[in-house]
């Protein structure tokens, strides 16, 4: 969510307040340029996904649940159904690995719920505006292509290992040339082995590029919708509007957080499903 743009803030009306707020705080390494907000905030928000289930897990008792426990059971049960559906193999690590992609996307998502502009009034309040003027922070981290690529490539590893341990590398490799279009002989096989070859690898790059590209657009959308009803209601005279027009989109956009990592995990288990079956 975002309040209204301050000229000193940005010193550029309501373009330079976008500019400010897509701006990540980037560290340069020897191996490239790495987003610092994105991956230190997804980094926290996994680690509080992870002790908020271990911690109700931990409470959990036989006798009439907790509210929190009954919520976080309906989550667990919510998604190994889901899983039960689709994976139809040994699930011990494809159910926790759904519940953790579908938990944490959801956190990463929540975070456009909160007002953009906290940390600059924090960095304000602190150093003052010129400071805040060269504070970067940008705290949706799933609004960063390079955290949803990472997530979807992760997926894509995991794809080709279970693959391989169905099939077998030798089947595995095998399945590359000899797929989807299967021939009989030996020279309709050798012709055949290219255009085999490059539809697999088109097949398996679309997935993370689907996963990754789908979820980013959503999120960098929303976030970049806050920022413009807050740009465009930014007088007093505007002010209460704005807050009904920016508490609408909010409530609208739990339905896009949850949709969004719904879908996410989705896919991982049917992509995951496909991967185990035997061609």
């Amino acid at each position: 969510m975002g309040l209204a743009p301050e000229g000193g803030e940005t010193g550029g009306g309501l373009t330079g307040y976008i500019v400010h707020h897509l701006t990540h705080n980037t560290k340069q390494f020897s191996f490239g340029e790495v987003h610092m907000d994105s991956w230190i905030v997804a980094l926290a928000l996994g680690l509080l996904a992870s002790f908020w289930l271990w911690w109700y897990a931990r409470k959990a008792t036989s006798g009439v649940p907790s509210r929190g426990q009954a919520f976080v059971e309906l989550v667990v049960e919510f998604v190994d159904s889901e899983v039960k559906n689709t994976f139809h193999g040994d699930r011990r690590f494809i159910a926790p690995l759904a519940l953790t992609i579908f938990v944490w996307v959801v956190f990463m998502n929540a975070m456009d719920l909160l007002p953009l502009d906290i940390p600059s009034a924090a960095v304000e309040a602190v150093a003052g505006k010129e400071a805040a003027h060269h504070t970067y922070l940008r705290w949706v981290p799933t609004a960063d292509i390079n955290t949803t690529f990472g997530l979807s490539l992760t997926v894509l590893l995991l794809i080709i290992f279970y693959s391989i341990k169905a099939k077998g590398a030798g089947g595995f490799t095998k399945e590359l040339f000899t797929a989807p279009f299967h021939a009989e002989g030996t020279f309709a096989k050798i012709v055949l082995a290219l255009p085999n070859l490059f539809l697999n690898v088109v097949e398996y790059l679309s997935k993370p590029v689907s996963l990754g590209m789908r979820l980013f657009g959503n999120m960098y959308a929303g976030e970049l919708v806050f920022m413009l009803i807050a740009g465009l209601f930014v007088s007093w005279f505007t002010f209460l509007p704005g807050i009904v027009f920016q508490s609408m989109w909010a409530i609208f956009h739990i339905l896009i957080i949850l949709l969004q990592a719904y879908i996410f995990m989705v896919l991982t288990v049917v992509y995951l499903a496909m991967a185990h079956e035997h061609h």
